[in-house]
């Protein structure tokens, strides 16, 4: 499937979509967006499925994102793209949790430069 006609607002839309199943397994996480020439490339979750308490490896069964706390995440993540400026390449990654059964979110956005394509289209 090629992405290139769509915007990356709808891009990061279908790959939320394609997260769901797993998004709403997990209570917190870094959703991670590369993007190339505007292009999301790869993407996933990072997420720790059980942590350690006392020496003690402990799995937590509590349900992870509830539809509504999804489809507010969803739309942080496509809000943000309002502050993505002048970049092409990088990353974005939307750290979330759920506390007391309140969504906290955040957004990071890295951008990448190459300097052989600087000197290439420029004499320096």
């Amino acid at each position: 499937m090629l992405l290139s006609p769509f915007s990356l607002a709808r891009q990061v839309d279908l790959a939320f979509w394609e997260l769901k199943d797993e998004l709403c397994q997990i209570r917190s996480g870094t959703i991670t967006i590369q993007v190339r020439d505007n292009v999301i490339g790869k993407f996933g979750v990072k997420h720790l499925p059980m942590e350690s308490r006392d020496g003690r490896l402990e799995h937590h069964d509590e349900k992870g994102l509830s539809e509504a706390q999804f489809i507010s995440l969803k739309s942080m993540a496509i809000d943000s793209l309002k502050y993505k400026k002048n970049w092409t390449h990088g990353e974005i990654a939307f750290d979330f949790t759920i506390r007391n059964n309140v969504l906290f979110a955040s957004v990071q956005f890295e951008s990448n430069y190459n300097m052989a394509n600087l000197t290439k289209s420029k004499s320096v």
